[in-house]
């Protein structure tokens, strides 16, 4: 049995705010019979507007058909309403009156058993509903809001419209409990790959810190956490379901821990000391950071520690000239081709150009196309501004001591300018020492790990940075920028790069390589030690290892490779191989019966001849290849047959 009272869960309803779906009242002209009832049998309660009984400070009177009677709605076995009698309700009346009233958890929880759900069309009679409740101007005000945002809800519902994104959230993480501990929602959140720092969430997480301070339990109900998430739910629900890049972001971690501390037993190599300040880095240092295009994170090492972008800065002022000035005007100063020389090398094309933008000379040239006329400190805030925008706002420095270091022991650098000089290689109007000047600012703007992996994830996502949104960089831009870093990025190693890892790449002598996986994410790793070609020793291991597991490399994902495990799919299952079709695959396929089906057999001189076998099947559905007119269609299907197995056949 289920016996509860309209007019108290009326009261405890405003009293919880809400937290069953209230939508209002007054559809009906007359007061309702003890025939309603509040039950899963009745879906739609329709309340009559007959509530002028409603008193303000006493106890409202039940509905029914004759004034100052009380009727309890009662659900029997059979679903019929019986109205109690006049004894039963002034014993109830009674126990009213001692302060025996029904609790917010409990009127809930009949609510939640009825499924009730409740219409209302007029306003006019909400309002007064509302203030014969007897509260204040400013709770009326709210609860006139929750009731009509309820109602469109409700509307939703009626038009087929699944439940809110917010509630399916909650249950997601709720497991069946009544409320989510704040701890709970953030460890999840960090689960999916999310940061809780992500710009994204900044409404959401500002949220939750000024709901936490109005509980007690540091939980969140189903009504608090729809309002912590409101703002974000479409990132949230996007991360909790599943739908990012990368879903099962905590094993593929795992696997990013198994080959950085692989590539972290690599010895050997030695810190650069051509440049006296990059010599005081200890050759331990060690760290990975990576992001993905949907903004996931994970870092493990020294992923806080700045360092010198150096080389690596060289693909990023590329892709700003070329988003500022198009392709065209930049490669009039710049090749396209490998050198197969050191990067720093005094050697031009046969056109007296720099071979590429990422070595020394078309670096060179290539800054003095960046803010031309500007001068160097509106130039150096105009790169820094865009550096800021890759990096989502995260942090992107400068280090002075090691723009007066490099300055200093620039020889070899000065030398290349002076060389383009003479060989007309800048703009016109170009004052060469001033570029230089801004070549060695520029190289010596530092970053973390974990800022420079959302630089590549940047790059990686067509130029929208992941965790803000912003377009930073234009198509044309990013598809050059990764073309080069793909054949040119990796100095004199570009080559056996591109064999091994078939990515788009760039390192630098502070340490740091610079890796993209197209639509996929990006990959800061860092540690100073360098081999014979200017590469992180440790950096070339991890981004060897890393293809080597997974189906990253341009080329892993053509027909009948060897399986590879694929992040990208869900359980991380690895790609089929695609093997030659026969007769019980297509039948297997196709879930036909063998006796449908009729092999066609070719003369012996065809059979020799012929690399194909011919089924046939008679009045198929359709007409197939050799489907002709008339009684029945046919369906021709031919099975290729290897050598070995032609005479089987």
């Amino acid at each position: 049995m289920l016996h509860f009272r309209f007019t108290l869960v009326l009261k405890e309803l405003y009293k919880s705010n809400l937290s069953r779906p209230f939508s209002g009242i007054a559809r009906n002209k007359t007061s309702l019979t003890a025939s309603y009832c509040f039950s899963t049998a009745c879906a739609n309660v329709k309340l009559g507007s007959n509530l002028k009984s409603l008193r303000v400070g006493g106890h409202l009177p039940a509905l029914s058909t004759s004034y100052g009677a009380r009727y309890l709605c009662t659900k029997t076995d059979a679903g019929s309403v019986t109205a109690n009698s006049k004894n039963e309700v002034s014993k109830e009346a009674a126990a009213e009156k001692k302060g025996q009233e029904v609790q917010p958890a409990e009127a809930s929880e009949m609510l939640a058993t009825s499924d009730l759900e409740w219409q209302y069309e007029n306003p006019d009679d909400v309002v007064k509903l509302v203030r014969e409740l007897g509260k204040s101007a400013v709770e009326e005000r709210e609860a006139i809001q929750l009731l009509a945002k309820d109602q469109k809800d409700h509307k939703d519902r009626k038009a087929g419209i699944l439940p809110s994104l917010e509630d399916l959230l909650f249950y997601t993480i709720a497991e069946g409990q009544e409320k989510i501990p704040a701890h709970k929602f953030t460890t999840a959140l960090k689960a999916t790959g999310l940061w809780t720092g992500d710009p994204r969430l900044k409404e959401c997480m500002e949220m939750l810190k000024v709901t936490l301070k109005s509980t007690a339990d540091g939980a969140l109900d189903r009504h608090l956490f729809k309002k912590c998430v409101q703002s974000n739910i479409v990132l949230l629900t996007q991360a909790f379901r599943k739908k990012f890049v990368i879903p099962d972001f905590r094993p593929f971690c795992s696997h990013i821990d198994d080959i950085y501390e692989g590539a972290k037993l690599k010895s050997g190599g030695k810190v650069a000391d051509y440049i006296p300040q990059l010599a005081k880095f200890s050759p331990d240092l060690w760290g990975v950071a990576l992001c993905t295009v949907d903004g996931q994170r994970f870092t493990v090492g020294d992923t806080k520690v700045p360092f010198c972008l150096q080389s690596c800065v060289k693909p990023l002022k590329y892709a700003i000239a070329v988003h500022d000035h198009g392709t065209e005007y930049v490669h009039r100063f710049i090749g396209k081709e490998p050198s197969g020389l050191r990067f720093n090398k005094l050697f031009l094309n046969e056109e007296d150009k720099p071979h590429n933008p990422m070595v020394n000379a078309g670096a060179i040239v290539c800054t003095s196309l960046i803010k031309q006329g500007a001068s160097n400190a509106e130039k150096f805030d105009y790169v820094m501004n865009f550096m800021n925008k890759m990096a989502g706002n995260e942090y992107v420095g400068f280090s002075n001591a090691t723009f007066q270091s490099e300055r200093m022991s620039g020889d070899r650098n000065f030398a290349i300018g002076y060389y383009l000089k003479e060989k007309k290689c800048f703009p016109e109007g170009t004052d060469m020492t001033a570029i230089l000047d801004f070549y060695f600012q520029l190289c010596s703007i530092e970053v973390t790990c974990e800022s420079a992996s959302v630089m590549a994830a940047t790059l990686a996502n067509g130029g929208f940075c992941p965790i803000t949104g912003e377009r930073v960089l234009n198509p044309e831009a990013v598809r050059n920028t990764l073309s080069l870093m793909h054949s040119c990025g990796m100095y004199d190693f570009s080559g056996q790069f591109a064999f091994h890892v078939g990515l788009p790449a760039k390192s630098g002598v502070a340490g740091g390589i610079l890796l993209v996986v197209p639509n996929v994410m990006g990959i800061m790793c860092w540690s100073p030690p360098l081999d014979k070609l200017g590469n992180s020793v440790r950096g070339i291991q991890f981004c060897t290892d890393l293809v080597h597991l997974c189906n990253f490399h341009n080329y892993d994902n053509l027909r009948h490779f060897a399986k590879k495990l694929d992040p990208r799919r869900e359980g991380g299952d690895q790609r089929q191989v695609i093997r030659p079709l026969d007769y019980k695959s297509l039948q297997q396929e196709l879930a036909l019966k063998e006796s449908l089906w009729k092999k066609v057999s070719p003369s012996e001189a065809e059979c020799a001849r012929s690399t194909t076998r011919l089924f046939r099947m008679e009045g198929a559905a359709g007409s197939g290849a050799g489907g002709g007119g008339g009684g029945g269609a046919r369906t021709d299907v031919h099975v290729p047959v290897h050598r070995e197995t032609r005479s089987a056949i």
